[in-house]
């Protein structure tokens, strides 16, 4: 094996001090760090955990500590094993590369970081490990990763009777006056079949509501059917209204809402909190307990 060849596959701590920066920086590292996670975009991978093994290098700028024994001058090691923590709490990812990214974003946002080798693999989907490897570098002004930027919006839950409505588009006037709104709806008037079998149903029932999702945005052009996190957060800085698809969120989840798909508004009541919702609107229907302000329209 050629010494290129055997330097792919060192740990990243080699590879970092093969590829030196100018300066040659100090190092820390998290070596064979393995968590229980359910990742992976094939049907097989969903509704299990499967061993995951980090491998993390992170090239710092100097510092006193060595001099001083100052803990608050170094980057701690908990650093990363945190930034791999909430990178798998923000949602299910499908891609080992998605989730290095982000565990390499969160790095490099702390001010000590310079660069970073994240190494990512699963163990369980064969006799090898199958993984990615990835480096990056810290550019631009330091920013902290978790400021609040994105727009608080409306959720606003609509009856069938308020998608019905011959006043649909004032009711969506009245709504879009009260800021940024994400609409959610609950299912086509139509019966969606029974199976008997809870996460057969489940799917059944989330495309029963996306069907009339997609019923409402033919009723008006102003409605775009959304599904994902960020084409929520492009939707809402752009000041767009959507129509919440919930299926992947809601399977993506890393904590499922308790609420059944059934139980619709108490659904949407979940997305809200999730969303940070400035308030929920609620047209034709009961209004669910939530932790968020909200209020009832009638028809």
């Amino acid at each position: 094996m050629g010494d290129e060849t055997k330097l792919a596959f060192e740990h990243p701590e080699a590879r970092a001090a093969a590829y030196p920066p100018a300066g040659f920086p100090d190092r820390i590292s998290l070596r064979d760090h393995v968590v229980e996670v359910e990742i992976g975009a094939f049907q097989q991978e969903r509704g299990r955990t499967q061993r995951v093994l980090f491998n993390v290098v992170v090239e710092v700028r100097p510092s006193n500590a060595g001099q001083t024994d100052d803990v608050d001058a170094v980057l701690s090691y908990d650093t990363i094993t945190e930034s791999i923590a909430a990178s798998l709490a923000e949602e299910r990812l499908n891609l080992l590369e998605t989730l290095a990214e982000r565990v390499a974003q969160r790095l490099l946002a702390r001010p000590l970081a310079l660069r970073c080798f994240v190494r990512i693999e699963k163990l369980d989907l064969g006799p090898g490990a199958l993984g990615v490897e990835i480096v990056r570098s810290a550019t631009g002004p330091v920013r902290e990763v978790g400021d609040d930027t994105a727009p608080h919006p409306v959720i606003a839950f609509l009856s069938n009777a308020a998608i019905d409505a011959l006043d649909l588009p004032g009711i969506l006037d009245r709504i879009e006056a009260l800021g940024r709104v994400i609409l959610c709806v609950g299912p086509a008037p139509n019966a969606a079949p029974q199976t008997g079998h809870a996460m057969v149903q489940r799917r059944i029932d989330l495309l029963a509501i996306e069907q009339n999702c997609w019923r409402l945005a033919a009723r008006d052009a102003r409605c775009v059917v959304v599904e994902t996190r960020t084409e929520l957060d492009w939707a809402m800085k752009n000041g767009r209204t959507t129509v919440w698809a919930p299926s992947k969120l809601v399977l993506d989840a890393v904590e499922p809402p308790s609420a059944q798909p059934r139980d619709t508004v108490r659904l949407a009541a979940w997305f809200a909190e999730q969303m940070r919702a400035a308030r929920m609107v609620v047209v034709d229907a009961d209004t669910p307990d939530a932790s968020i302000p909200t209020e009832r329209w009638a028809l």
